[in-house]
């Protein structure tokens, strides 16, 4: 059997030519998979990575594919499977370290016919006190069908259409392709040989705060999946935070009426719940006076903040997401 591996990439040279000299060595014979890099840009850097790869590795094919100015990972993934040439399709990103042994152990579980589908297994080294960005990456380790290690037939994905690319950021367009396959009837295997590291990438401060924009889609894969979503997530809707900035904003209108013991009542509640929340983010993480001062901030900031996007997103693709 033979493998196209694709990788969306959007102007990190590095980390792509980091990718690439893994997938060199791989144990699957060379004349065995082709990658395909589809470039989110256009980036000569990124082009001239591939070239390179291109120029250095006989038998091992590295193709160049651009989607266009930025229309997200979603859309640079269907370029590359359509463009691969093979049967099966894996996926990978950029930031990842595939094993030697990745593609080989992908491909033995598809020689059982009725396999549609495979999720490798992804390993995120973290220090023994980590920060929690580190720890939010982490999380990549328990999802399913990740686009950091997964592999579909070909057939599949035209059948399903490829991935939504109404998801047009790195997240939930990997669930909606899971859940539109099981919908489907599709076999979906886990292979924990089949494995990639994922190594945690430097983050700029308030990051937590930032990725609350990713919440309006969640209530787009609700819209589609609304009982595949509540079945993958048991924790939500995220009432902690819907309390939280309840008793903010009553506080601020009791305040705002005369009803000063009210607020103030309202108030203290409301830090004794953000307090709450900065204690659980901080448990079993480093206690670097920058750290535990992010976390003070951004635990009054996120509720909020992920509230107003859950809120965007029901708006935006008008459903009842809460």
């Amino acid at each position: 059997m033979k493998v196209s591996v694709v990788i969306a990439t959007l102007n990190r040279p590095v980390l792509l030519d980091r990718c690439l000299a893994a997938l060199s060595r791989q144990t699957l014979p060379p004349t065995a998979y082709e990658v395909v890099v589809v470039d989110d840009g256009p980036h000569r850097a990124t082009e001239a990575v591939v070239r390179r790869w291109s120029g250095r590795s006989p038998g091992f094919e590295v193709v160049y594919r651009c989607s266009g100015q930025a229309h997200g990972p979603a859309a640079a993934r269907n370029v590359g499977w359509r463009a691969g040439r093979y049967p099966l399709i894996a996926f990978t990103d950029d930031d990842c370290v595939p094993e030697p042994g990745w593609l080989a152990a992908g491909l033995q579980v598809f020689l059982r016919p009725e396999v549609g589908a495979v999720s490798g297994r992804i390993l995120v080294p973290l220090p023994r006190k980590p920060t929690d960005w580190e720890r939010n990456v982490a999380g990549l380790e328990r999802a399913p069908c990740a686009t950091a290690n997964c592999f579909y037939r070909k057939t599949i994905l035209e059948a399903l259409g490829g991935f939504d690319e109404r998801f047009t950021e790195a997240w939930r367009e990997d669930s909606d392709l899971q859940f539109r396959a099981l919908a489907h009837g599709v076999t979906i295997v886990h292979e924990p040989q089949a494995r990639v590291l994922h190594p945690v990438r430097p983050a700029p401060w308030g990051i937590s705060v930032s990725l609350q924009r990713q919440n309006r889609f969640n209530a787009l894969l609700y819209k589609k999946h609304p009982d595949l979503y509540s079945c993958f997530n048991p924790h939500e809707p995220p009432w902690n935070y819907y309390v939280t900035v309840g008793l903010m904003l009553f506080g601020g209108i009791a305040a705002l009426y005369g009803a000063v013991p009210m607020a103030t009542a309202l108030w203290v509640c409301w830090l004794i719940m953000a307090s709450a929340f900065c204690v659980r983010r901080l448990v079993g993480a480093t206690h670097r006076p920058s750290h535990v001062a992010e976390m003070i901030i951004t635990s009054l900031i996120i509720p909020p903040y992920a509230v107003y996007w859950r809120l965007h997103g029901a708006l935006k693709y008008r459903v009842a997401f809460f």
